[in-house]
């Protein structure tokens, strides 16, 4: 497997053209804008950084800017989504993942956000960076909502495997705060106006706690009060924004269960929820090959966004 080097913000070495707005600086190489999270005050960085890799397939480890890569339409229909995708929160799977959903929204009108993360086990001084990153994330598309002709009611979130718990934590404790303020931008509310989960984890009690995710975040000996915090379906309550969710049966790495907690969760509390559960995919399918029972997801997931109000017919 071949693996690459990638230095400073971008993923080549091409030239970039800085530039500020709303307090934001971000840079531009090719046509795909490369945003930075933190251009002052990371939370909880410490020492020198490794250089950033990534594999011939798109999987990056060793973040050390954190980042989101905009995919802009063309005719933008008014909605924005932040995709993040899995890894087990050990490495970025953009290549299979975040990256072809991101190129899929951005052909149907949507401007989709990808999210490179910081991941907890790389020497930052807490396991919470991720979930600093992705608030902080939503935070600025808020922020730049005119700039790129979002409605800022339309700001979505749509995790894959790890990915969906990132996003699922994101929309159940956005008024939790996992970092101090660093700047006028973090007075902006970090709730998505909804979000997709794709054969997402989602908790970390037993018997589904045996996911390279959960031993990402909490280490392999976590208190049943830590299972807790971060099990998606018991941080679940009136505001968490309505919801899509799809997984197979034949799930091996995050159990169907996952799902089924949610989706019980969430009706509980009566927040809209539709999940789509198929027989066969497995895990990992990201868009899903074609013709596969799982590739209908994403035709699946427009169609409930549109009938929910979040995505221009």
């Amino acid at each position: 497997m071949k693996v690459f080097i990638i230095t400073a913000l971008l993923f080549s070495s091409s030239t970039s053209i800085s530039a500020q707005i709303n307090g934001q600086k971000f840079s531009i190489q090719s046509n795909l804008e490369q945003i930075d999270l933190w251009p002052s005050n990371m939370p909880n960085a410490r020492g020198n950084r490794s250089s950033e890799l990534i594999s011939d397939k798109g999987s990056v480890i060793n973040i050390s800017t954190p980042r989101l890569i905009v995919h802009q339409p063309q005719h933008p229909n008014g909605t924005a989504i932040l995709v993040i995708s899995g890894g087990g929160y050990a490495h970025i799977e953009l290549g299979k993942e975040s990256t072809p959903t991101a190129n899929w929204l951005q052909s149907e009108g949507v401007t989709a956000f990808e999210l490179i993360y910081r991941l907890p086990q790389e020497n930052w001084s807490s396991t919470n960076v991720p979930f600093e990153d992705a608030q902080r994330a939503i935070r600025i598309i808020r922020n730049l909502a005119k700039h790129y002709n979002i409605d800022q009611n339309k700001i979505g979130i749509l995790g894959f495997s790890a990915g969906g718990h990132l996003a699922g934590i994101t929309s159940t404790l956005f008024n939790k705060r996992f970092y101090k303020p660093v700047d006028k931008i973090d007075s902006l509310s970090a709730k998505p106006d909804f979000e997709g989960l794709i054969y997402p984890v989602i908790s970390m009690l037993p018997p589904n706690n045996k996911t390279h995710a959960q031993k990402s975040i909490l280490g392999t000996q976590p208190t049943i009060k830590q299972e807790i915090d971060f099990s998606v379906e018991r941080q679940v309550n009136t505001n968490t924004p309505p919801t899509f969710l799809a997984q197979a049966l034949d799930d091996p790495i995050s159990p169907v269960d996952n799902s089924y907690l949610m989706d019980k969760a969430l009706k509980n509390v009566s927040i809209p929820v539709e999940m789509h559960v198929f027989q066969t995919g497995g895990h990992g399918w990201g868009l899903g090959k074609k013709n596969s029972e799982v590739s209908a997801w994403p035709g699946l997931f427009k169609t409930w966004a549109q009938n929910s109000g979040f995505w221009k017919n």
